[in-house]
């Protein structure tokens, strides 16, 4: 761990541990149409594998310790685990009515994952990889984000026009936010004082200061802004437009936007590695743009594979960390932020699974939901579609 702060921290003076130890970063792309992941070097902005999962993954999460990648499938209801040393898929788990977005706590011991088509949330114990609670939320839940002490998840509820926070100790709803007009996706700041939440239809972004819980900001940005991430120094979000093919830059200290950047069409996908550079999903390109976000313009243009939507990144330390005076160095070949697993924590079951079938619920075909992820209309425009 503290070689990946050393190389972190750009301002510090070199170190022995620094000179040696290199973060290997990986982009994992899920592409909702091929029924596979794309794992990206973002190195050489090059793919080096391909993944088979479950019918049409949506979301992607990455273990705190680099070493599991968990996607999710909406179609087959379940979550594929990715050993990213191998890049296989080494455990699929049943969860919810079309699970689409997953989020891992900073132990790396929970996924919290959401499940549109029947209102509620999968928490997966990751060490034997079984759903250990399920949570009702909201009216179709979509995004999910957790504080990064760990003791809550920001669930939107795209419906309901709400966000549901958990408080993940015993796995309740403590409280619930009105936002915008379709909320679809949240980030919460690396300091976790604040979540910026995506409102779909009325075109910004809602800001909740997490002390509180109340919404402190609205940010106009592009047409259907549908995916966000922040920058590891916390200065800035980067918000995809799903309509108007562009990504609204947020400058945080202020909370306006600083810059617009044309990427391809309809982005779904945003992540950003620690250079920092952001990796963008555009759906109906199938290819990913990446950002220089210290000049804010596209430097690569990667394609993968049908329709990608999710993307996490992978970070791992490789070198040799010099050992003690005298001593040789020890070669390491680890995760960032590799940690021990604690116990498993004993939640009950706070509801039980909905036996409500998509049929009843208008999910990813109809005419709330006829962008991009139907079985008929996969190739349209966007993501959603107003009621």
């Amino acid at each position: 761990m503290v070689a990946a702060v050393v190389i972190m921290a750009g301002s510090a003076a070199p170190t022995p541990a620094a000179a040696v130890a290199q973060v290997r970063q990986f982009a994992y792309v899920a592409n909702e149409s091929s029924d596979n992941v794309s794992v990206i070097n973002t190195a050489t902005n090059t793919v080096i594998a391909t993944i088979p999962v479950g019918d049409r993954p949506f979301g992607v999460a990455i273990t705190p310790d680099g070493t599991r990648a968990y996607v999710t499938n909406s179609n087959s209801n379940s979550v594929s685990v990715i050993n990213t040393a191998t890049n296989t898929v080494i455990a699929t788990i049943s969860v919810g009515d079309s699970p689409l977005e997953v989020a891992i706590t900073p132990d790396g011991t929970r996924a919290y994952v959401t499940n549109i088509a029947s209102d509620d949330v999968s928490v997966i114990y990751t060490a034997d990889n079984v759903v250990s609670a399920t949570i009702g939320v909201g009216d179709m839940p979509f995004g999910v984000a957790i504080t990064p002490d760990g003791t809550r998840a920001y669930v939107t509820n795209s419906v309901s026009d709400n966000v549901s926070v958990i408080r993940t100790a015993d796995n309740v709803v403590s409280a619930t936010i009105g936002v915008g007009d379709r909320p679809v996706r949240v980030a919460i700041t690396p300091d976790g004082t604040r979540a910026y939440v995506t409102n779909n239809t009325s075109d910004d972004v809602s800001v909740i200061y997490t002390a509180d819980n109340a919404v402190s900001a609205t940010i106009p940005v592009g047409d259907r802004p549908f995916a966000l991430a922040i920058t590891p120094d916390g200065t800035r979000a980067y918000v995809a437009n799903e309509i108007s093919d562009n990504v609204s830059v947020i400058r945080i200290a202020d909370n306006t936007v600083s810059a617009t950047i044309g990427v391809g069409l309809a982005p779904g996908g945003v992540a950003i590695t620690l250079n920092p550079h952001a990796y963008v999903t555009n759906f109906n390109s199938n290819n990913v743009s990446v950002i220089n976000t210290a000049t804010n313009t596209v430097i690569a243009t990667i394609p993968v594979g049908s329709n990608p939507v999710g993307v996490a990144i992978s970070r791992l330390v490789s070198g040799v960390r010099p050992g003690p005076p005298g001593r040789p160095g020890i070669k390491i070949k680890r995760p960032v932020g590799q940690q021990s697993r604690s116990r498993r924590p004993r939640h009950s079951q706070s509801r039980s699974h909905q036996s409500q079938s998509q049929d009843s619920k208008v999910i990813f075909s109809g005419p709330r939901w006829a962008h991009g992820h139907g079985a008929t209309t996969r190739k349209t425009r966007g993501h959603l579609d107003p009621a």
